[in-house]
Parts: structure tokens; C-alpha cells; sequence
């Protein structure tokens, strides 16, 4: 599986946790059973990533929305943010502007026609933010 694949299938999950709720746990051991889903070391450091830092990547992502609020974001969006907001902030083997670019494709996908242009312009506001400075 490519590391887009990979990508793909944990903003895939995200979103379904994002949608029911369901612990991290439960969702991978359906995903696995139900979907015969093979999750590779890099679906499941991103997802266990997320899930650990989900509030101090909410929080991130809150300050760098612009006229807009959290719970106003699609579901989508709120899993693609995480995603790339996690991988911006704590895995340094993957470039910001790949994050970035990453997740806008996924929008494009996923999301509504607003949704790409939206996440691209709030994830480079946390490119530029001072929790990445820190990181550098």
C-alpha cells in the first residue's frame, strides 16, 4: 500500500470516529473484521497520533480558522485538519507543504466545493503559526 493510500484509508478512519464517536479501538478492530482492512505502521501512528493529541490539535486548528467556528466544520474537514495538523506537528519525516497538498487532495475528493480551498488556507495559516515555529 502507498503511503497515499495509506493516507486515504486513516482520513478514512478520522472521519468515521469523527461521525460515530467510536473509540479508536473499535473502529480499527472493524475495520480489520468487517472490511479485511490490512492497517500498515503508518495508518496506525497516525491514527493513534490523532487520537492522542486530539485536543491540542483542535485547539491549533481553532486558532487558525478564519470566520468560521470548530463546530460549524463538515466532518470532513475536521478529519483532513486533524490528519494534516498532526502530521505538521509531530512527524518530521513528512514535509509541511506535503501535509498540506495532501489533505487539499483529499478535500477535493471528499469534500464540499468550498472545503479544499478552506483547508488549504487554514493549514497554511498553521504553517506559518507558532506552534510550528517551536517544532523548528
Amino acid at each position: 500500500m502507498t503511503r497515499k493510500e495509506s493516507r486515504e484509508l486513516t482520513f478514512a478512519i478520522l472521519f468515521e470516529r469523527a461521525v460515530t464517536n467510536e473509540t479508536i479501538e473499535e473502529i480499527l478492530e472493524n475495520a480489520a473484521e468487517s472490511r479485511g482492512l490490512e492497517l500498515n505502521d503508518f495508518i496506525k501512528n497516525h491514527v493513534n497520533g490523532v487520537f492522542e493529541n486530539e485536543e491540542k490539535i483542535d485547539e491549533v486548528i481553532k486558532r487558525n480558522l478564519k470566520r468560521w467556528t470548530f463546530s460549524r466544520l463538515s466532518k470532513v474537514s475536521v478529519a483532513l485538519l486533524r490528519l494534516a495538523v498532526w502530521e505538521m506537528l509531530y512527524d518530521e519525516s513528512i514535509p509541511v507543504g506535503v501535509s498540506i497538498n495532501e489533505a487539499v487532495e483529499l478535500a477535493k475528493t471528499y469534500g464540499g466545493k468550498d472545503d479544499a480551498p478552506y483547508i488549504n488556507g487554514v493549514l497554511s495559516s498553521v504553517a506559518k503559526s507558532e506552534e510550528l515555529a517551536e517544532k523548528k
